[in-house]
């Protein structure tokens, strides 16, 4: 029987020790549902107290089109060497190291990403020293290849989102219709650049520790 929302609560409870503090990662292809669970999981933690939860999304490491156009990637933008993958390693690490400081640590500062610009944010996102978990998401994090190779030894688990291809397809089409795109280059976009992407993530699936099936959730 695949998880429910509940059976996923307990287990990102469960990550969190003593005097450390863990970070879990989703993973998925695009359009999967990641940065959905990552911010229902971090608003059902949190709940009503002080916030104890961070969410921190791969997608501020996106590098700017303007590098991208420089680099001859702009077409392939969200293929794995669009990003900064060794700084995205960089900060899992500091987030963790950071929580360990004698002091109690402070503040870190992690990118957002503007989805009406399609750009990346620096200094977007607080993670205070209140936070004990960090969730983070974002398509490559079980990629083993070049600086991605960094990013999973800095996570505690890995959870895989799945949801069925169709649907999947769907949805990734109507958001980059929302941010933007015609209908035909949607669609474009979608089979074409994002499909090899998420060729590539589904390949790394069998390194997650959970499999979450989307439509199951409750």
């Amino acid at each position: 029987m695949p998880p429910s929302f509940d059976d996923l609560l307990v287990r990102a409870r469960s990550l969190v020790r003593p005097g450390a503090r863990a970070i879990l990662g989703i993973a998925g292809s695009p359009g999967a549902g990641k940065s959905t669970l990552a911010a229902r999981l971090t608003r059902a933690l949190n709940g009503a107290g002080a916030p104890w939860v961070a969410h921190v999304p791969m997608d501020g490491f996106h590098l700017a089109d303007a590098e991208l156009q420089r680099l001859g990637r702009r077409d392939r933008k969200g293929a794995p060497d669009t990003f900064d993958a060794a700084g995205y390693a960089a900060l899992l690490h500091r987030l963790r190291a950071e929580y360990a400081a004698a002091d109690g640590g402070e503040t870190v500062y992690a990118p957002g990403f503007e989805r009406t610009l399609e750009q990346p944010l620096a200094g977007a996102i607080p993670v205070p020293p209140s936070a004990r978990l960090v969730v983070t998401e974002g398509n490559y994090l079980l990629l083993g290849a070049g600086p991605w190779a960094r990013v999973r030894p800095e996570l505690d688990e890995v959870w895989f989102c799945e949801l069925d291809e169709t649907e999947r397809v769907r949805r990734l089409v109507a958001r980059h219709e929302e941010f933007g795109k015609a209908p035909a280059e949607a669609v474009a976009w979608v089979l074409g650049t994002d499909q090899r992407n998420a060729d590539l993530v589904t390949r790394t699936r069998d390194r997650a520790d959970l499999v979450v099936r989307v439509s199951a959730l409750d």
